[in-house]
């Protein structure tokens, strides 16, 4: 049997991810007591082919505040029936989730009384940090919409075999932050940079005339070549202690040319060795 336990921060998109889960073939429960995982699971078992083998429950910070210490002992129990569980946690920045909740009118689930949203959102980071720091894949939606979450959702969690594990290449710019969801972080702001080309700057990493301009710089290939060498080495190690994902990020200054052209790059290198290989541009829209 296969469990998704999907957590997050409210007004991250844990609805979004759930119903894409669900229209996938999951037997999806949203809000259950993390205690009720197991018994459900074993329910699910005996009902035989009755019911998917697969199965997402969404978790979060509604109900049983008190027992959200417990989760990291729950979370070893389930496993220990050898069961594949994986912990998916959704987040945002503060400011989205702030422009979210205004825009919907919604009520935060903490904000009772005279809480301010803010403070709100502030605790609710507090009350989930032992499900995050068990989690096997954080996703960041800042900068996702509903349709690329869904694919995301799709890619890296549904559509990986079960002895894979699942890689994404992502671009991003400095200007910008970094990604909160990156194992690795490389930065290629050495590099030089199309954006001093004026017929090149309004263009991105994904166009041939930028391409072709980082295809001659010498610094370029090296860079692509080291990064590639390193992950060729390290990737097989923390597949071999069963992480299910793992998320490499690549920065410029602006998150337009270099960075995509290089993760580009990587990701077309490892797809062709292993799969699934997952690339986004975090600033291209």
């Amino acid at each position: 049997m296969r469990i998704v336990i999907v957590s997050g921060l409210s007004g991250s998109g844990k609805t979004i991810a759930l119903q894409t889960l669900e229209d996938l073939g999951y037997y999806c429960v949203d809000n259950l007591p993390f205690k009720l995982i197991r018994p459900l699971a074993r329910e699910i078992l005996a009902a035989g082919e009755a019911l998917p083998a697969t199965v997402a429950v969404g978790i979060d910070a509604r109900n049983f505040l008190d027992q959200l210490q417990q989760f990291p002992a729950v979370l070893a129990d389930l496993r220990a029936c050898d069961w594949r569980v994986e912990v998916l946690f959704l987040q945002a920045s503060d400011e989205i989730l702030l422009k979210r909740y205004s825009e919907t009118r919604r009520r935060h689930p903490l904000g009772l009384g005279d809480v301010p949203l803010r403070e709100a959102i502030r605790e609710e980071r507090r009350l989930l940090e032992p499900i995050v720091a068990h989690a096997d894949l954080i996703v960041d939606t800042s900068a996702t919409n509903i349709y690329q979450l869904r694919d995301l959702i799709r890619v890296r969690v549904h559509d990986t075999p079960e002895e894979a594990m699942s890689l994404l290449f992502e671009s991003f710019g400095f200007k910008n932050g970094v990604p909160a969801d990156a194992d690795f972080v490389f930065d290629v702001r050495c590099l030089p940079n199309p954006h001093w080309e004026p017929q090149l700057r309004p263009l991105t990493g994904l166009d041939r005339p930028v391409q072709e301009f980082l295809d001659r710089q010498p610094e370029v290939a090296a860079m692509v070549a080291g990064l590639r060498q390193f992950l060729e080495i390290w990737l097989p190690r923390f597949e071999a202690s069963d992480r299910s994902y793992l998320t490499v990020s690549i920065g410029c200054t602006g998150g337009q040319h270099r960075s995509v052209f290089v993760a580009e790059a990587l990701a077309r290198h490892f797809s062709t060795i292993r799969h699934p290989v997952m690339v986004r541009h975090r600033e291209i829209k």
